[in-house]
């Protein structure tokens, strides 16, 4: 967890700034340990009523959370686009995004964990068997600063659908939307008010919300904040759920509609400024479209604006340090041996450094910064390959394992192509819509973390499951008994025989 913030000035304090102009945002409080421990007693009161009220009551509240930020969506959106950067349009999509799953949570909830017998099978034929998934209590969620209100939802709604209580630590670089998130539940909510509760601050802030007695920390960020995480987290044996980054991978098959692909690869690697986990960061293109499919991206990036004002594509990047890591990637790559059909910084936007323009890069060594690391950046490379068969090789010749895609004009190739891809999520001709299926679950492999959030995972992965057995009638022999005749276990034996002797 980073020790810096954007203008801390105190040590109680910090201070929330516009990252296109500087202006504050706001000013928050650093809660230290006493304070986090404080909020998680108020969750863990408030979990006990609010899993009590079961699945029916708690989906009519989660619906009135919803209504309340869709009526709101706009005043939201505005301070998503003040304290991240991104344009307001795009803020909306990601809250649209979030409410969607906010009711499909509420919604599903009761059919995925409720209680629901099960076959006992031969040996407890006498028995009733059931299976429910109980909330774990209270769960803290540690959110990120790039889709401040999208991904952590993820979390939130989810497990306050399963009947925890959840106390959240958003980024230091989006306490505003976070602090805004809580109060909004706590006007929509007033009979269960710390059920959902933030605490601001920084690092020290997070590390506090590990160890202070919730029954699991859900974090998104980077690997090397993860193990952190996961650090903290194990001084009081606390479970977790760890959504990190990625370096996701284009395929452009033979027959992919071109103007398709590209039109997908711009957006995925340069909408928000390119600050998105699941973002299209490398494109593995066939001999057969490689020139048409970069002529196609070349034109589509050469038309974007970046900046602050109306119109613009994307944002200013929302940490200003991030700016030396896409700049030296870039500049690995071309000292590498790679390309730049595009790229450069922005004119005149240099007072604050974190707008950068689009980057196209061209058949850069697989052994570069820019394609071995999560770049978190407006840029993207292009390779070529000579068959889909290699692009497959190399998008998974990484040790990130989040999200890809392919475009491909056959069903059952792209599919092939999907399936095999070494990632948690993948889409066929187009990008990023498996976040916006509810149904589906979100997480990745490897360095990009484990634990699923959204769908019924989601659901259960803020749950433990819980067993019960029920005898219905006594058996004539009880083979779990000291009491037991000799003649029974042959004769066990002998019937397992029969029944499953057969199989070779």
């Amino acid at each position: 967890m980073s020790a810096n913030a954007p203008g801390a000035a105190e040590q109680d304090t910090f201070r929330s700034t516009d990252p296109a102009s500087g202006e504050l945002v706001g000013v928050f409080p650093v809660q230290d340990a006493a304070a986090v421990e404080a909020a998680v007693a108020r969750a863990r009161v408030a979990a006990e009523a609010w899993a009590a009220l079961g699945f029916g009551e708690r989906r009519l509240r989660l619906a009135a959370y919803r209504g309340y930020l869709a009526r709101r969506m706009n005043e939201l959106a505005d301070l998503v686009h003040r304290e991240n950067g991104k344009p307001h349009d795009d803020a909306v999509l990601e809250i649209t995004l979030a409410i969607d799953h906010l009711a499909w949570a509420g919604a599903h909830a009761a059919r995925t964990l409720r209680l629901r017998r099960v076959a006992p099978g031969l040996l407890a034929a006498n028995h009733a068997a059931y299976l429910e998934y109980q909330p774990l209590g209270v769960v803290g969620v540690i959110g990120p600063w790039n889709y401040p209100v999208f991904t952590p939802m993820g979390s939130i709604a989810y497990a306050l659908a399963a009947g925890n209580a959840v106390v959240f630590k958003p980024s230091e670089h989006t306490p505003a939307v976070g602090a805004w998130l809580a109060r909004a539940w706590q006007a929509a909510v007033p009979d269960c008010p710390d059920a959902l509760q933030a605490v601001t601050g920084l690092g020290e802030t997070g590390a506090a919300l590990c160890r202070a007695g919730v029954d699991k920390v859900a974090f998104t960020g980077s690997a090397p904040t993860g193990r952190r995480v996961m650090a903290a987290c194990a001084q009081t044996l606390t479970p977790v759920l760890m959504e990190l980054g990625g370096k996701d991978a284009m395929i452009v098959d033979d027959d992919a509609d071109v103007a398709a692909a590209a039109n997908a690869a711009v957006w995925g690697a340069m909408s928000n400024a390119g600050q998105t986990c699941i973002g299209i960061e490398r494109v593995y293109a066939t001999s057969a479209v490689y020139d048409a499919f970069v002529r196609e991206v070349t034109e589509q990036v050469a038309g974007l604006r970046p900046g602050s004002g109306p119109g613009a594509a994307y944002g200013p990047m929302t940490m200003a340090s991030q700016t030396d890591v896409v700049r030296r990637h870039t500049d690995d790559a071309l000292a590498d041996g790679g390309t730049a059909a595009l790229g450069g910084p922005v004119p005149g936007t240099q007072a604050h450094g974190n707008v950068i323009a689009p980057a196209v890069l061209l058949d850069v060594p697989e052994s570069s910064a820019a394609v071995r690391e999560e770049t978190f950046g407006p840029t993207i490379t292009i390779t070529r390959v000579a068959d889909a068969e290699e692009g497959l090789a190399r998008a998974n010749a990484t040790s990130y394992g989040l999200a890809g895609s392919v475009f491909a004009g056959s069903r059952s190739r792209g599919l092939s192509l999907a399936r095999r891809m070494r990632s948690g999520m993948t889409s066929v001709n187009s990008v990023l819509t498996f976040a916006s299926v509810p149904a589906l679950p979100f997480g990745g492999v490897g360095e990009s973390g484990f634990g699923r959030i959204h769908g019924a995972d989601g659901l259960k992965e803020f749950t433990r499951a819980k067993a019960v057995t029920r005898q219905r009638f006594p058996l004539p022999v009880d083979l779990m008994s000291f009491r037991r005749p000799a003649s029974a276990a042959p004769a066990l034996a002998r019937v397992i025989g029969v029944v499953h002797g057969r199989h070779r």
